[in-house]
């Protein structure tokens, strides 16, 4: 099948040469480390390198498996100067920040194994990865000069990326659809469809060359949040929720690294009802939480720990914290076990309930796909408001993603006097078509904060 082809096409095509200005390789694990460290970060010069290789890796390998795939000869994209949609923003070299102008990019199969092309209908060309297929002095307006680019190779389906269902393939607004269409000859109007199956596959794949960065992606995030689950940014008794949010982003700036969003910190107190967080003060007895991503060789975490604050004279944290957090271990590798390829988020989501709540568990399952995005394309594996089946689990799982385990169980802890606690889980790991591996690690022990 089709999906065993791009698995084969992309091993084969990317698997070979070593990676250039990249931070020290990792290899994936499935425990993490005990004291992490955030790896070295080349700089701005390398990092570009090393996103430009991969991201001509990615088309050359990726987009003509998925045309084949989807059954599709033509896609066209269209994105205007600070308003890319994520296609288009995601193919842009590491000196194209943004589109220029209107920046039209095509890729064409002309079928019988040749290879793809790649042209940009722009004024400006598009690092080297696009061929320039303008000439403005010949042919003034750039939408009538894609349509005659388009008619002279008459696909027999042109791939727009229109979906009511994914953001991520809702890059075509009205007023460009409406511009194309008007030049394009009626006989091809009638060939127009949605791109929203290429879109998605483009941007759920990743690649060796990707995964080989990841795990020392993934510890950064862990590093940093092992910096703010200490002494070094909390002080029982003094410290506020709200000032450890801050820490992270002070930190963040401090390495050249960016957030995906505002970290989350919260607090868990013995005869208090929910979770505190803003100006709340920690103290001692405490269970916290925090939620925290970064965005880096334009790859995304996206991590969930628990720490405990030890109170004078303790030298670990209760019994029944402890097994709550691994109750939420337990889901994971529930949930870990649904996966297969075809298999739609959906079936996944309620496969691993079915199991979880027969083994006695309380869980609550909103995973997803992450990559280029932090909640990336794919299917979703349930949601926090949600348990049962959605219209965006409906996709299939497929091989080579990535995926955010992300959930939580809910348990009565014996030494807050029957308290229900949250127990939120969230680790990066990926699916090779064949079992889910965490990328650097999880959490299987209480973070002791003393």
């Amino acid at each position: 099948m089709a999906r065993n082809g791009i698995t084969g096409a992309l091993l084969a095509a990317l698997i070979a040469g070593p990676l250039a200005a990249a931070p020290t390789p990792l290899a994936m694990r499935e425990t993490e480390a005990a004291a992490p460290t955030v790896p070295p970060i080349p700089s701005a010069r390398d990092r570009a390198a090393t996103e430009n290789r991969i991201l001509a890796e990615r088309l050359d390998a990726i987009i003509p498996a998925i045309m084949r795939e989807q059954g599709i000869d033509l896609w066209l994209l269209v994105a205007r100067e600070y308003f890319e949609e994520p296609v288009v923003a995601s193919m842009l070299d590491a000196e194209n920040m943004h589109a220029r102008r209107r920046t039209i990019l095509i890729f064409y199969d002309p079928g019988q194994g040749k290879p793809v092309e790649r042209l940009t209908i722009s004024r400006y060309g598009l690092g080297g990865l696009f061929a320039p297929a303008w000439d403005p002095t010949k042919q003034p307006d750039q939408w009538l000069a894609a349509a005659e680019l388009i008619a002279a190779r008459g696909p027999a389906k042109i791939a727009v990326n229109s979906s009511d269902l994914y953001q991520f393939a809702d890059g075509m607004t009205v007023s460009q659809y409406d511009k194309f269409t008007a030049a394009l000859p009626a006989p091809l109007r009638a060939r127009i469809v949605s791109g929203e199956g290429l879109a998605i596959r483009w941007l759920e794949t990743r690649t060796p060359a990707e995964m080989a960065l990841y795990p020392s992606i993934v510890r950064m995030a862990h590093a940093v949040m092992a910096e703010a689950f200490s002494r070094k940014v909390i002080t029982p008794g003094v410290t506020t929720a709200e000032q450890v949010q801050w820490w992270y982003r002070d930190r963040l700036l401090q390495l050249g690294l960016v957030p995906w969003f505002h970290p989350s910190v919260g607090i868990q107190r013995q005869g208090v009802k929910g979770m505190l967080d803003g100006a709340e003060v920690i103290q001692p007895g405490d269970l916290l939480w925090t939620d925290f991503g970064i965005t880096y060789l334009r790859l995304n975490t996206d991590t969930q720990h628990l720490a405990y604050v030890l109170k004078p004279g303790e030298t670990e944290a209760p019994a029944g914290l402890r097994q709550g957090l691994a109750n939420s271990n337990r889901v994971q590798d529930i949930l870990r076990r649904q996966f297969a390829v075809g298999r739609s988020g959906n079936e996944a989501l309620a496969l691993a309930r079915a199991e979880a709540v027969a083994a006695g568990l309380d869980p609550s399952i909103y995973s997803h796909p992450i990559g280029l995005h932090g909640h990336g394309a794919g299917p979703s594996i349930g949601f926090w408001d949600n348990q049962n089946a959605d219209p965006r689990g409906s996709g299939a799982i497929n091989a080579n993603t990535a995926w955010s385990i992300e959930l939580t169980s809910y348990a009565a802890v014996p030494e807050w006097s029957g308290q229900r606690v949250d127990f939120r889980a969230e680790e990066n790991a990926f699916f090779d078509g064949k079992s889910v591996r965490f990328i650097d690690g999880r959490q299987s022990e209480l973070t002791l904060i003393p």
